[in-house]
């Protein structure tokens, strides 16, 4: 392109760019005022909050703990009000709608069907609604001007005994919008051993999955993800950071298992806000996906629960620029792990890196050149 460096990016240029998005949970998503309006409807009266700005600041600290296990309490309410066919098609929709908002143009959002059935809905009619929110979301966006393609992983609970039936759920709407497979929850004392059934009903069917391993437990949970389940992706991986060490002249040494997933080129869904509200990492400066990016792992940048985390892309690009002084070229690199990483068809996967992602980063990178030009009269 040129020999000029870029700077790092502007709050625009980040909103701006094409992003892919592969770990965000619909039920982490909501936006506070449909949460107060479908509590309303439901008759739902175990709010916290009942005005959107204090209800949004709530999640928000309540999420903020350093611990795994409360983070996921918040969750409760949003699920609370998500037990109809009319709220799931609402909130589906709407979360395709502020991705668009936000610049992502793929992504995979992921859900727990088994915890939508308190209204006296099937699982299958559970697939179905979000569903039809993905698809409403989706017109929405291009009659706004944006372009997004939202696929669902359906997510089985770690603590629970179903993940089989969701896996084989998944399976029967592979070809309606559903991509994939995830187990969630939390790590300790529930490994993904426990639903070895599913992987290998999953495996069988030639079908793709991805595992929460290496968020709160460490490396076992990695390695049992990995070399017992198969997993295609690690939903976050942070932990992986425990098999490098690096020694005080700056080398760096990878332990076997490091090794393994940077040379498999296994996609780590990393979430640094989440992360940090978790204990998973004590800084943006000293998350580690600074370092897995130096050395080239697979890394991918996600927001896991935009509502508990206040994030969207957009925001977790801005504080990775802030920490690591990282241009549209890192923001290019990440948005291509991702869409590399995506459950979709190779074919499909190319054709939106080589007509949608690069293009959007050529013409962000020719404009910031034209000012420099212009700025300058060189």
């Amino acid at each position: 392109m040129t020999s000029q460096t870029l700077d790092s990016p502007t709050g625009d240029q980040i909103r701006r760019a094409p992003k892919v998005l592969l770990h965000d949970h619909l039920d982490g998503g909501l936006r506070p005022g449909t949460i107060i309006d479908l509590a309303r409807e439901t008759g739902y009266t175990g709010l916290p909050e009942t005005e959107p700005d204090k209800l949004g600041i709530w999640f928000r600290e309540a999420a903020d703990s350093g611990s795994l296990e409360r983070y996921l309490e918040t969750f409760a309410h949003t699920c609370a009000v998500m037990q109809t066919r009319e709220a799931l098609v609402r909130v589906a929709a709407e979360c395709a709608e502020d991705l668009a908002e936000d610049g992502v143009v793929y992504a995979e959002v992921r859900y727990a069907p088994e915890q939508h059935l308190e209204g006296g809905l099937t699982l299958e009619e559970v697939v179905e609604a979000v569903n039809e929110g993905f698809r409403e979301g989706e017109r929405r966006a291009r009659e706004s001007g944006h372009r997004i393609r939202v696929g669902a992983l359906l997510t089985a609970m770690r603590h629970a005994a179903r993940a089989l039936e969701i896996a084989e759920l998944a399976n029967r709407h592979r070809d309606t919008g559903v991509v994939g497979f995830d187990i969630a929850g939390a790590e300790a004392g529930f490994p993904p051993t426990r639903h070895l059934d599913a992987f290998e009903y999953l495996k069988r069917e030639n079908n793709h999955f991805t595992i929460h391993a290496g968020e709160a437990f460490g490396l076992p949970s990695i390695w049992q993800a990995l070399q017992w389940c198969g997993a295609d992706r690690l939903g976050h991986g942070v932990r992986i950071i425990d098999d490098i060490t690096v020694a005080e002249d700056g080398s760096v040494k990878l332990g076997r298992l490091a090794a393994y997933v940077r040379d498999k080129r296994i996609p780590l869904e990393m979430c640094p806000t989440s992360n940090l509200q978790t204990g998973a990492a004590d800084s943006y400066k000293d998350h580690p996906i600074g370092l897995l990016r130096k050395l080239h792992f697979r890394a991918t940048v996600n927001t896991d629960n935009r509502l508990m985390s206040g994030t969207s892309m957009s925001r977790e690009f801005e504080l990775l620029t802030e920490a690591f002084g990282y241009t549209l070229d890192d923001m290019q690199w990440f948005t291509v792990n991702a869409m590399k990483s995506a459950f979709i068809p190779f074919d499909e996967r190319l054709a939106m890196i080589n007509d949608v992602i690069k293009p959007g980063y050529a013409e962000l990178k020719s404009a910031w050149l034209f000012k420099q030009t212009a700025t300058t009269g060189n």
